[in-house]
């Protein structure tokens, strides 16, 4: 078994009837590292939200057999408290005042990028965990200080740009879980490329002569067909 898998998967409700979408949100996630349990319409959803814990639940509003408003509504009645983010093709600030009213947590319109949406369910983890946004990341004897764009290795300071400075920064965040080529250029450059493309691998080769050249033990590793992952030893 390979040692990623060792650390901790939070879990994730999607309830989504919408397949294209279901199926492109669900890889994203399991690439970013939850376990996801998905819903096609809202009576499964309540159900699988009555029965079973979650970090967080991305709920789409029109939904067969009961709505996602109605869904949220339900949850909140139950007092389950599973931060939600509700997906949504409307757009009018009348819609999504009545769903943060109804106990959505957070709003996002379709069509939405992954990683924002990757983002916004980490954030409302954050949140929901009371954990504060760290201003520096460490793994290992690598250092980021995110106020002063400052980044050690040991003693040695390594200049970075600015977009490997951004991977540096998401792979720390990720520690010692695989990402995906997809989730490191919509993370880095924030728009999809041709899956064809080397941006990617151009990116992360650069950013390893300067991470793990100088130093006996490698931290960018690659899992091929899969991605990335930074880890210690």
């Amino acid at each position: 078994m390979h040692d990623w898998f060792k650390y901790p998967r939070m879990r994730l409700l999607l309830v989504e009837d919408d397949q294209k979408i279901a199926s492109f949100v669900t890889r994203g996630l399991k690439e970013a590292g939850f376990a996801v349990d998905h819903a096609i319409d809202g009576r499964d959803g309540l159900h699988f939200a009555l029965h079973e814990k979650y970090d967080a639940a991305v709920v789409d509003l029109m939904l067969p057999h009961i709505d996602g408003l109605k869904l949220i509504e339900s949850m909140r009645r139950e007092k389950i408290q599973t931060p939600v983010i509700a997906l949504t093709a409307k757009r009018s600030v009348d819609d999504r005042v009545k769903g943060l009213e109804t106990g959505c947590d957070d709003y996002l319109t379709k069509p939405f990028a992954f990683s924002e949406l990757l983002a916004r369910v980490n954030a409302l983890i954050r949140r929901s965990t009371d954990q504060a946004e760290p201003s520096r990341l460490v793994v290992g004897n690598l250092s980021m200080d995110l106020l002063k764009r400052l980044v050690e290795r040991g003693e040695q300071e390594i200049e970075l740009q600015p977009r490997e400075f951004s991977l540096l920064e998401y792979l720390m965040r990720n520690a010692g879980r695989v990402v995906s080529k997809t989730l490191i250029m919509e993370h880095v450059w924030n728009y999809h490329f041709d899956p064809q493309t080397n941006v990617v691998d151009v990116l992360v080769c650069r950013l390893r002569n300067k991470i793990d050249r100088n130093f006996d033990a490698p931290m960018i590793h690659t899992i091929r067909g899969v991605g990335y992952v930074l880890k210690t030893a």
